[in-house]
């Protein structure tokens, strides 16, 4: 089964894909640090630039497209502008694409979109509802859609995502996967030997453990058992309400970005090719493989129950 991967960065959603059997047969991302990671562990079919400006008759031919689309214009963090953020129309260009197959007659068989959970709420419900609209109404599609949290997939995170699952044919009846019981903690992921530059120093150290200044007030706490969610400027090193600490050998450090890597599902053998600050922001921007690959394992059993998988 041939998929279309959009907006891949370093590769969380396609490993999930990969693992259950799908063939990723070209992707796409704008940033250039993400495409080398990419490249290092799945090979040159990710193409560099804006998807905005890639003509669409380049596009080779797939049954499934896939994308996390930036989330940034409903995220909890940002300004929550939707659809008047540029970056927000992108959804729009992944219409686009799938209109642009449909008049084919090359209609992909599923579309899988990642996003923040907010999405849902964001403008009352107004963007979810036009997004929604959209696949159903003017693409055709079957639609579902659940919020699936990575702790309920074996890795000992917090990170709740939207996710939306679209089949074209009006039979095809899905289930979101099943939770699992958690038997991981984020110490079970931790790295021994840990280089000296991960450490705080005393003074850092009261910055980072304080509950908040001014009118921002969160509760600090350090060696959580299930990670806070990972971000894209971890390597800021926001305080601990926000970012993860540990403390290991009587002293508190921040995560490695190999120990990010393990939170969001990647095995060991990836290759991590880019600078800290780079490899924190693609990892607190991935999708966890764990719950990619089980919705992909899930949209497998129905395409094979249809007659559809090839």
């Amino acid at each position: 089964m041939r998929i279309l991967s959009l907006f891949s960065g370093c590769g969380g959603l396609d490993k999930g894909f990969q693992n259950a059997g799908y063939d990723i047969v070209w992707a796409n991302d704008f940033d250039k640090y993400a495409v080398q990671t990419y490249k290092e562990n799945f090979g040159d079919h990710i193409v560099l630039g804006d998807i905005n400006d890639i003509p669409l008759e380049e596009l080779p031919d797939f049954d499934v497209l896939i994308g996390g689309f930036p989330c940034q214009p409903f995220s909890m963090m940002g300004e929550k502008r939707g659809f008047e953020d540029a970056r927000g129309t992108l959804f729009f260009r992944i219409a686009e694409i799938i209109k642009y197959k449909i008049d084919k007659n090359e209609k992909p068989k599923v579309v899988v979109l990642e996003n923040v959970r907010s999405l849902r709420t964001h403008d009352k419900g107004r963007t979810f509802k036009t997004i929604l609209n959209i696949l159903e109404k003017d693409l055709g599609y079957k639609v579902f859609t659940d919020v699936l949290n990575t702790a309920d997939y074996g890795i000992p995170q917090t990170r709740n995502r939207t996710y939306i699952v679209c089949f074209a044919n009006e039979n095809a009846e899905f289930l979101f996967p099943e939770k699992q019981e958690l038997d991981l903690t984020l110490q079970d992921l931790l790295e021994h030997n840990v280089d000296q530059k991960y450490f705080l120093s005393d003074r850092i150290l009261p910055t980072i453990l304080s509950n908040g200044t001014g009118g921002y007030k969160a509760k600090s706490e350090i060696d959580l058992e299930i990670a806070r969610p990972l971000c894209a400027t971890m390597a800021k090193m926001h305080r601990a309400c926000q970012d993860n600490y540990v403390t290991q050998n009587g002293r508190v450090r921040r995560l490695t970005p190999r120990e990010c890597a393990r939170l969001q599902g990647f095995d060991d053998d990836f290759v991590i090719p880019v600078s800290d600050s780079q490899a924190y922001k693609q990892f607190g921007n991935a999708v966890t493989v764990n719950v990619s690959q089980a919705v992909a394992e899930k949209i497998k059993d129905v395409l094979l129950e249809l007659g559809e998988w090839a």
